[in-house]
């Protein structure tokens, strides 16, 4: 459980920083924008200005004129349009050669800025004006646009260290289970060995004596559990099976094995003897194995498990029903995670491999189809049926 939830504290900080920094970042482009729209502004009515002082001036002023005219040649960068006071197009400014010779356009684009921008003001005298309609400069408006440029970067960065840190985490945990699986199988292989040659020794002794059947049924089942441990880290060889068969086989096995509170049955919705499936039956006899023993724990060593089989040409649906204590909602997706459990001495293994098993190794799906509280939960098995996966 704390490693699980260890891992979603990182990765929420990781959206956490992503959020401040896009937030913070579109802040300050923000304020940069009405800084730099509020000197096009000024540069405009100083270019107001000047022209008023040109239209009005005399050409005797010399040296007035050339610092005006000057001024009005500065402004390169804010796309301008002068009217009369009707509203008629005198000229323009900073458009390109064919923009600021189609009138047409520039109607247009008169019209756009008026519902935008407030117009400066130029008084020629005697009750005369001419308005100046201008828009944002070019860099302006490709400022407006970087913050948001800028947080789907962020986002990227952030989806990039998300992914890599879960692959990573995701390649350090393959390797702590590949290790501590073939460590598992090697410890354990002396001791079955041992088991089956006292099986013989048995056999050979009390022949037909139903313990001596019953402890040889466990040690086929210690054998099977070693060569799960000893395959993981490695891909499956995948063969033809029979699904509903490895089911009923796993649930017989269990049923002398758990309580005699736990009722179990196996209901086959189609009418076939079998469901062929290309799959590893061992693993897929661990999956049912970890289904079935959760489902016993929730339900506390009494009541009803109840296994359904939805069959088509293309997939096979297996539903484990159980009368137990149910799952939240909110836990629907953590409990097929690494390191979950409600158990005490509980290591949250047991699902997390069966997803592995379906999901990674099988091609298939695994997910709480449906839990109430105090009434019991369904986990559904979803895989494709025929020869080929």
């Amino acid at each position: 459980m704390n490693v699980y939830r260890r891992k979603t504290v990182i990765k929420a900080l990781l959206l956490i920083a992503a959020l401040l920094l896009g937030i913070g970042s579109q802040r300050y482009t923000r304020t940069l924008v009405m800084r730099l729209r509020a000197e096009e502004r000024s540069k405009v009515e100083l270019w107001a200005m000047a022209t008023a002082s040109l239209i009005t001036s005399s050409g005797e002023q010399g040296e007035n004129y050339d610092i005006i005219a000057t001024i009005i040649e500065n402004n390169t960068s804010v796309p301008l349009i002068l009217t009369d006071g009707n509203g008629g197009i005198i000229s323009s400014a900073n458009f390109s050669e064919g923009q600021a010779g189609n009138m047409e356009f520039l109607q247009k684009e008169l019209r756009k800025i008026r519902e935008k921008t407030e117009p400066i003001k130029i008084d020629l005298g005697e009750g005369h004006f001419n308005y100046i309609y201008y828009k944002d400069s070019t860099v302006l408006r490709k400022v407006k646009f970087y913050p948001f440029v800028q947080l789907l970067v962020i986002f990227l960065l952030a989806a990039v260290s998300y992914t890599a840190f879960s692959s990573s985490r995701k390649s350090e945990e393959n390797q702590i289970w590949a290790a501590m699986s073939k460590e598992t199988a090697h410890q354990l292989g002396t001791p079955v060995s041992s088991l089956s040659a006292w099986s013989d020794m048995l056999r050979e002794k009390l022949p037909g004596e139903p313990l001596t059947e019953e402890m040889e049924k466990d040690i086929k089942r210690l054998e099977k559990v070693v060569q799960r441990f000893s395959g993981i880290g490695s891909m499956p060889v995948p063969e033809v099976c029979d699904l509903l068969g490895l089911v009923t086989r796993t649930v017989n096995y269990l049923k002398s094995r758990t309580s005699s509170k736990v009722t179990y049955s196996i209901k086959n919705g189609t009418p076939d003897l079998t469901i062929p499936i290309s799959a590893s039956p061992e693993l897929i006899e661990w999956v049912v194995e970890n289904i079935c023993k959760n489902a016993v724990d929730a339900m506390e060593g009494q009541g009803a498990l109840t296994i359904t089989f939805s069959y088509s040409a293309k997939q096979v649906i297996v539903d484990f029903k159980d009368t137990g204590k149910g799952i939240p909602r909110s836990a629907f997706k953590s409990i097929f995670m690494p390191g979950y459990t409600t158990k005490r001495h509980g290591w949250g293994l047991g699902l997390s491999l069966a997803r592995r098993i379906i999901e990674e190794y099988h091609n298939g799906k695994i997910f709480v189809y449906s839990s109430e509280p105090g009434r019991g939960s369904v986990i559904r098995i979803v895989l494709k049926t025929g020869k080929n996966n």
